[in-house]
């Protein structure tokens, strides 16, 4: 019975430890809604450049811009369904949305993503097109895997996968596009699923 009661104990210390170092409230449904927002963004921007007539973009062009303003909307729903979802599932679980793991996990993620995108527009700016698609998911998944040591360790998978995606990408540079719809779109919607099912579904 000693035994029992000191195995408990040290299962339930090394559940609040674990508590205290990871964020545990990502929420698996808003990773499948970005996965779908991602698609609704594709299938648009794909649309807008077959109006176009062109099979490429041109950095000062209407489509251009139309197609940036795509992405930033489907970044910002992506973005605020995952903010709405999470504090739903913290305020759930009892758990604090805003302390120093969060600021540390953010960090974590951002200063790569942010790293990506100032790289991104540079070589945009000099007319080099063809590896956006391919250091979109890098970055990406790189920011992923350095946040995952404060979150839910299945996110590093995603971010494995990402990374595997955009270095496939870069060999095949013509394929960018579509290499974005299975990382953005689809990996998402996988992710998000695997998520819910094993953290959200009760």
């Amino acid at each position: 019975m000693n035994t029992e009661n000191y195995l408990k104990d040290i299962s339930e210390i090394k559940n609040l430890m674990n508590k205290s170092s990871k964020f545990i409230s990502l929420n698996g449904l808003s990773g499948i809604l970005a996965g779908i927002y991602a698609l609704i963004g594709a299938g648009y921007a794909f649309w807008l450049v077959n109006q176009s007539g062109n099979d490429y973009l041109i950095l000062d062009g209407e489509i251009f811009r139309l197609v940036i303003l795509d992405l930033l909307i489907v970044g910002f729903l992506s973005i605020g369904t995952a903010i709405l979802l999470t504090t739903q599932k913290a305020k759930k679980n009892n758990q604090r949305i805003w302390d120093p793991l969060t600021k540390r996990l953010l960090t974590s993620f951002i200063i790569p993503l942010l790293a990506g995108g100032i790289y991104i527009i540079i070589i945009l700016n000099q007319q080099k097109y063809g590896q956006t698609g391919a250091l979109m998911l890098l970055f990406y998944g790189l920011a992923l895997l350095n946040a995952s040591k404060y979150t839910l360790g299945d996110i590093k998978y995603l971010g494995y996968s990402e990374i595997i995606l955009g270095l496939i990408s870069a060999i095949y540079p013509g394929y960018g596009f579509w290499f974005w719809v299975i990382g953005f779109g689809f990996m998402h919607i996988i992710y998000g699923s695997v998520m819910y099912y094993k953290y959200d579904r009760k």
